[in-house]
């Protein structure tokens, strides 16, 4: 018998919150003395972490199931699309385990019976911060789980049920932890940042011997306390969400917020049920501007929702026009199976859901690059990503989040590492991106 240890593939899709999940079961694993396999072949299983957002995401989600039942063999499936358990089963009957999302434990426990734990584990080879699938440089920090919300074009508080906000002290341990261990970068996300720690009527904890309010503008606070970028994604445009501006124009915390407008007509925006009216968002986005004028928003939008009339289409042209965001998102409507949104009535077709698409992209294309040019000839500080083949640095500015935003091209006489922080000057200007030299 073999005394090597136990090896694990590992497959990640979805969001940055599935990918903290696959972090936690990746730490898990190598706490426990697994390793993790990268390639099929040498694996004794692997695990799958499947999205179940859109059809797309599922249709992805599947193959890449077959992928790993054909290759391996031996596969466990979790995530979002593992809250359906009936359709991987029907496709793939022959995996092993089925679990939903932020189930670690119903995971360790399929791993335990499937592929038994080491006696031994090295728990000294697993670091502080565990396992990241994120360069070494950046991470993302997940303040809660679940939704309150019933956006009815989603699924995922059926999946992973109402707002749970994690207590405010695990969470600044965790920050702590990530900085001590080099990342220069935290990106806070949840389902509703916004929204932390509602669930606990925003009951104090303790962090280093202190009281800290579990309450977002607080822990906003206390993060940029670290010395570290602090970047908040998923933020829904509450007005208690004013109070973290102020922090941004002092620096403490990234002047960038992503808020998920997904729409300007207030009939549309009421089929949606989400939580929002565009004049208040306009005066809203107004008044952070004021505060912070260096200010960048990213939101995403969807077109093409059941019985959107090409008026109702306009006026999401006037506000796109009209808040002047810095970075935009755009999905055509897709129907997910189980979303109440699928009973509306009047589809809209899809030529025009994909008509509608490129002129609202092409309206923000525009913006972007006049926003961009104006940048032309100032100076900024960026965080180099990574070192293309040619020797440019890959980089990023305050405006710019990971894999959604554009990035800053650096060239210069400089040797310059991924993980560092830089100085340069914009000389060029695009669409999405930027090119810079370095001071």
């Amino acid at each position: 018998m073999s005394n090597d240890p136990p090896k694990v593939g590992f497959v990640s899709l979805g969001c940055p919150k599935a990918l903290v999940d696959s972090e936690r079961i990746l730490t898990q694993l190598r706490v426990e003395g697994y390793v993790v396999s990268p390639s099929y072949d040498a694996a004794d299983l692997v695990i799958v972490n499947t999205c179940g957002f859109i059809d797309s995401a599922v249709e992805e989600s599947l193959e890449a199931i077959g992928e790993a039942v054909t290759e391996n063999g031996r596969v466990i499936v979790t995530g979002c699309l593992g809250a359906k358990s009936q359709v991987i089963k029907q496709a793939y009957p022959q995996v092993l385990a089925v679990t939903g999302p932020q189930e670690l434990a119903e995971v360790m426990e399929a791993v335990h019976r499937h592929l038994p734990r080491p006696h031994d584990p090295f728990l000294d080879l697993v670091p502080p911060q565990g396992i990241k699938l994120t360069p070494r440089h950046y991470a993302y920090l997940k303040i809660s789980e679940g939704c309150n919300h019933r956006c009815s074009f989603c699924i995922i508080p059926s999946m992973r049920g109402r707002l749970v906000s994690r207590p405010v002290g695990l969470v600044m341990q965790e920050a702590e932890s990530l900085v001590r261990a080099g990342v220069k970068e935290l990106l806070v996300i949840s389902q509703d940042t916004s929204a932390y720690g509602i669930d606990v009527k925003y009951r104090t904890g303790f962090w280093q011997g202190r009281p800290l309010r579990t309450r977002m503008g607080d822990l906003a606070g206390a993060l940029g306390g670290l010395g570290v970028w602090v970047r908040l994604h998923y933020v829904y445009p509450y007005p208690h969400v004013d109070e973290t501006i102020p922090l941004m124009q002092e620096g403490k915390i990234l002047p960038y917020l992503d808020v998920p407008f997904q729409h300007a007509s207030a009939r549309i925006l009421k089929a949606m049920k989400r939580p929002a009216d565009s004049e208040d968002n306009l005066a809203r986005i107004r008044a952070w501007r004021q505060i912070c004028p260096s200010l960048t928003l990213r939101s995403t939008f969807i077109v093409g929702f059941p019985g959107e009339t090409e008026d109702d289409f306009a006026m999401l042209l006037d506000f796109v026009s009209e808040a002047q965001l810095d970075r935009v998102g755009c999905f055509t409507y897709s129907a997910v199976d189980g979303a109440s949104a699928n009973s509306l009535p009047d589809p809209v077709a899809e030529e025009v859901k994909q008509e509608r698409y490129a002129r609202l992209m092409a309206l923000q294309a525009g913006i972007s690059a006049a926003k961009l040019k104006a940048k032309i000839g100032c100076t900024m500080t960026v965080l180099v990503d990574e070192i293309a083949a040619d020797g440019t640095a890959i980089a990023r500015s305050a405006a710019d989040a990971p894999d959604v935003d554009g990035v800053v091209t650096v060239r210069g006489n400089r040797k310059l590492s991924a993980g560092e922080f830089v100085r340069v000057r914009i000389t060029g200007a695009g669409e999405h991106d930027l090119w810079a030299d370095t001071l």
